[in-house]
């Protein structure tokens, strides 16, 4: 999949925040990764389907002020909120050991908003294929479904033959949904530079 050289792999773990039990991913990139790339192996290992805006927000390692890195839109970017192009800086250019955490937020609707920490610094394991997903817990929220309160709803729906969506949103999920499941050997990365091309 990664076909330029590197000798070490940036392993992070991504928490969806507000939502308890935690929906986690704990995945491996090359150190050579951009922030579009970091961008689409949190989509692919999440489960979510990269329809809709994101940023992320992390300081700088200099001045500690925060920096926006995502897709530049002019309906969403203003002088304050000026968002850098995510396929022209490397996470290496942020993320450290001293600087390991932004705030990666997918869906400026639906508000979904992840911890991504950096955990270690690894050397790459070779004829390992990168990006991987090691491991993670319960699945990823529909699209669309209203962020962390339309999700709570949407559970509580889907579990409740009585209520008056019930079946509405069973249909609309596609006849069933389990909120528990995720097995990380089914994750499957995509070709950021592909991904990249169709924006």
């Amino acid at each position: 999949m990664h076909r330029k050289l590197f000798s070490q792999a940036y392993q992070f773990k991504i928490t969806l925040l507000g939502i308890r039990p935690q929906i986690w991913r704990l995945i491996e990139v090359p150190e050579t990764y951009a922030f579009w790339d970091l961008h689409v192996a949190i989509q692919d290992s999440m489960g979510w389907l990269d329809c809709h805006l994101h940023e992320f927000e992390i300081p700088d390692p200099e001045t500690q002020k925060p920096h926006r890195i995502g897709i530049p839109d002019d309906e969403w970017d203003d002088d304050d909120r000026r968002v850098l192009e995510g396929w022209n800086i490397p996470i290496d250019s942020y993320f450290s050991l001293e600087n390991p955490v932004a705030l990666y937020t997918y869906d400026f609707g639906d508000g979904w908003e992840h911890r991504v920490r950096l955990e270690g610094i690894i050397p790459r394991e070779p004829r390992r294929k990168y990006p991987r997903c090691l491991k993670g817990a319960r699945a990823c929220p529909p699209e669309d479904v209203g962020g962390v309160h339309g999700y709570g709803e949407f559970l509580k729906a889907i579990k409740n033959p009585r209520h008056p969506q019930h079946l509405e949103l069973l249909e609309w999920i596609g006849g069933s949904f389990d909120p528990e499941r995720f097995n990380a050997a089914l994750v499957r990365f995509d070709n950021p530079k592909n991904r990249l091309r169709n924006l």
